[in-house]
């Protein structure tokens, strides 16, 4: 029989519960009086539920014993109403330019809004760089409102966001793809030497706190990797991975992140556990590196200009963060050590 509680799941739309019960059958029919008793609907409603199902691409069967979902046909999607009760905080976008873009067209609630794209024709990376975003990968903006009424986030704070989802992301890529994935600062994820996601944010503030922030997620699951030096979960693991396992492990992980790491004290100018745990799993740690402005302010900082058009601002052996997100470079000597913050830099790993 379909699952007695499906309708008394709050916030759980007609379309969420039909599919949740006929996943549920595993292959077997079940009729639209049950489903209709069963959601508290009508069979009118019911129809056009399937009918809606049948349009987005679900291999929903219709016979005289009923509907029925076929599991070896069950594909990837990521639509809102796959996340059941949450559903009215996600949006999904077949193409759009990008997730970030779309972010900002939400007014900010208390509880977060995640949009999704099944294809971005404008994604980004940092600094204005592109980020190409083929059919099959996870592209998504989580948007959260910082608490006020609690602790709040500060300004100060704005990079620790982005060490949590970038941890949030290396585990559970870890976990789904059976081989261990690690971070580079100041935004990326990698395994094996190849990059295999990126993470970056945006925020408004007012006064001293941040009132809205934007956490950008791209991660290559099943699509084709855009380059050599790039990899998808479907490469490591050898078969396709689910998205929406992806996306919503990604966002249970960051949660329990925040609870291990970010109490309310330790939430403000930054954070020493978060900090060891990022640097417990740094890719890179004791490699050389060149830490580089893209913009013409890494003239003004005394930097000298390279074949790219960067300005290299320091060379030494990188030796992690500290508790704010800057990254540490050692002189060779290991006599001094420079700090530098995100913003408009990144580092260069030489001979890697």
């Amino acid at each position: 029989m379909v699952n007695r509680d499906v309708k008394k799941v709050p916030g759980i739309s007609t379309k969420a519960g039909m599919l949740f019960a006929l996943r549920e059958k595993k292959g077997e029919s079940v009729s639209g009086g049950v489903l209709a008793c069963e959601l508290g609907v009508s069979r009118v409603a019911v129809w056009k539920g399937i009918q809606s199902l049948i349009g987005a691409g679900y291999s929903v069967k219709a016979s005289d014993s009923g509907y029925s979902l076929d599991p070896l046909k069950d594909g990837d999607y990521l639509y809102p109403w796959e996340f059941g009760p949450d559903e009215s905080n996600f949006r999904y976008y077949e193409s759009t330019g990008s997730t970030m873009d779309r972010a900002r067209e939400f007014v900010v609630r208390k509880s977060r809004t995640v949009v999704i794209a099944g294809k971005q024709t404008a994604g980004r990376g940092r600094n204005g760089r592109s980020w190409v975003s083929g059919k099959g990968g996870l592209f998504c903006t989580i948007t959260d409102r910082p608490d006020r009424d609690g602790p709040g986030m500060v300004l100060a704070d704005y990079s620790l966001p982005v060490m949590i989802f970038q941890i949030a992301v290396a585990r559970v890529i870890t976990t789904l793809c059976g081989k261990r994935a690690k971070l580079r600062w100041p935004n990326d994820v990698y395994i094996g030497g190849r990059k295999i996601a990126g993470i970056m944010t945006e925020l408004e503030g007012e006064g001293n706190f941040i009132n809205r922030l934007a956490t950008g997620i791209g991660v290559n699951v099943n699509n084709t990797a855009p380059s050599p030096r790039a990899v998808s979960c479907r490469d490591i693991a050898g078969h396709e991975v689910s998205r929406r396992d992806v996306l919503l492990q990604i966002i249970g992980e960051s949660e329990k992140i925040k609870k291990q790491t970010c109490s309310d004290t330790a939430y403000s100018q930054g954070n020493r556990l978060l900090a060891a745990e990022w640097n417990s799993v740094a890719d890179c740690f004791g490699a050389k590196a060149a830490v580089i402005s893209s913009g013409n302010g890494g003239r003004d900082l005394g930097g000298t200009q390279d074949e790219s058009g960067g300005w290299i601002l320091a060379r030494g052996i990188f030796n992690g963060i500290d508790p704010a997100g800057r990254c540490i470079i050692k002189s060779e000597n290991g006599r001094s050590s420079m700090f530098f913050n995100p913003g408009s830099v990144s580092m260069l790993f030489l001979n890697k």
